[in-house]
């Protein structure tokens, strides 16, 4: 009898362990659509943002092969200082979203946060799939002043960053006249792909 009792309570925690499991990954796929949620909010805001500061970045976003959309937030405590951010890759032709994320490390002398957003366009194919696949770093100081609008150029207000990759960094105050890239890099995010 007391056998039966140890198989029946067996059973009945086997039972409550498999379905708090299926609870937690329940929650888990939930905390995840959110998340992703969150991140394509911040892509329309920012995309949202940089068409009203410069109008013609709509149709080189939407003629490009595709463009990724970044949000971060940096600080920087006297020698050291870094950042990291979140963002989603989107191929124009079949639509797909690439979670991902980025990372920063500073190195000088100052103090002071930060919070910027940042819109990359890619006009072939091929640069597009490096950045999603491979990732993308800038190293030591890449630092370039934007075009200016009068210039007519599709990507006034734009870095280009290397042939066909064009970046926008969008600050509180508006689109940003110099972008600096100190030691950045991007990757996928194994949790929301």
């Amino acid at each position: 009898m007391l056998s039966g009792k140890l198989v029946v309570g067996a059973i009945i925690a086997m039972t409550w362990l498999a379905g708090a499991a299926d609870a937690s990954a329940a929650a888990s796929a939930k905390q995840k659509e959110q998340a992703r949620a969150d991140v394509q909010k911040m892509a329309r805001e920012t995309l949202e943002r940089l068409y009203r500061a410069q109008p013609a970045a709509k149709a080189s976003v939407a003629k490009s092969a595709g463009y990724a959309v970044f949000s971060n937030f940096g600080m920087k405590i006297f020698v050291a200082g870094g950042g990291k951010g979140e963002g989603v890759a989107v191929d124009n032709k079949t639509r797909k979203a690439t979670y991902m994320k980025m990372v920063e490390v500073q190195a000088g002398l100052g103090f002071g946060a930060k919070k910027f957003r940042l819109v990359w366009v890619f006009d072939s194919q091929k640069d597009f799939n490096n950045f999603v696949n491979s990732g993308y770093e800038f190293g030591g100081q890449a630092s370039a002043a934007a075009k200016k609008g009068s210039q007519g150029s599709a990507y006034a207000g734009a870095v280009s960053v290397s042939p066909g990759v064009w970046l926008y960094q969008i600050t509180e105050e508006g689109l940003a006249a110099e972008i600096t890239a100190k030691g950045t890099k991007y990757y996928k995010n194994d949790e929301l792909n």
